[in-house]
């Protein structure tokens, strides 16, 4: 068969595309990567919204740099999926500038509850909905990416992932500092009876 005749061939095939990496997608991961997309445009869109209601100065540093930095990186993550290939810029690493310590243990205090007009919004709820901004659009990445079927939208969503724990993480430290968010501990024989609940495996040396 000729190249002509070959390339004819292909062009009759419907399962075959001249830029086939951009069509490299397939059902799940598109409807998938269309949810994912929405809910981190929602994320943004409600970042906006809350800055200017933002009293602590910290807090609104801690939100200008994580709404950049996912900004960029829904560039990143829409340039891949609309062409299927690597994107111009790639997937960076979110540094968060929180330390690493926790203050353990709970104090009683007023029960939370919902507001029932915008006056009552605090520095402690939009930093809470920061929190569970992030943990939203890690989890709805992750099970994109269990879906998708393109290579590098798969990269570029798992690189994605670490970046929403990390600035969650630096939320959590914020809040946790601040006594909005309290983490309670086992005693210590309850600790060491969990963490000493399991053991190393033996290494099967017949299944290599």
């Amino acid at each position: 068969m000729s190249q002509q005749q070959s390339q004819n061939q292909m062009n009759n095939d419907p399962t075959y595309h001249v830029d086939s990496a951009k069509f490299n997608h397939g059902g799940h991961e598109v409807m998938d990567m269309h949810e994912t997309l929405s809910t981190i445009v929602g994320g943004l869109n409600q970042c906006v919204l809350l800055r200017d209601h933002i009293q602590d100065t910290e807090l609104r540093d801690i939100l200008d740099r994580q709404y950049k930095f996912s900004l960029d990186e829904y560039n990143t993550l829409v340039e891949s999926f609309k062409t299927g290939r690597d994107p111009s810029r790639p997937t960076g690493h979110y540094e968060m500038t929180e330390n690493n310590k926790f203050t353990y243990g709970v104090q009683p205090g007023q029960p939370k509850k919902p507001i029932t007009q915008a006056s009552e919004l605090s520095d402690e709820i939009i930093s809470g909905f920061l929190l569970g901004c992030h943990k939203e659009t890690a989890t709805v990445k992750l099970a994109t990416a269990l879906e998708t079927t393109n290579p590098v939208v798969r990269r570029v969503l798992a690189d994605s992932i670490p970046n929403c724990i990390e600035m969650a993480y630096e939320v959590s430290i914020y809040q946790n500092r601040k006594g909005y968010y309290q983490v309670p501990q086992m005693s210590p024989q309850d600790m060491a009876t969990m963490t000493n609940s399991y053991g190393e495996a033996t290494i099967n040396t017949h299944l290599n």
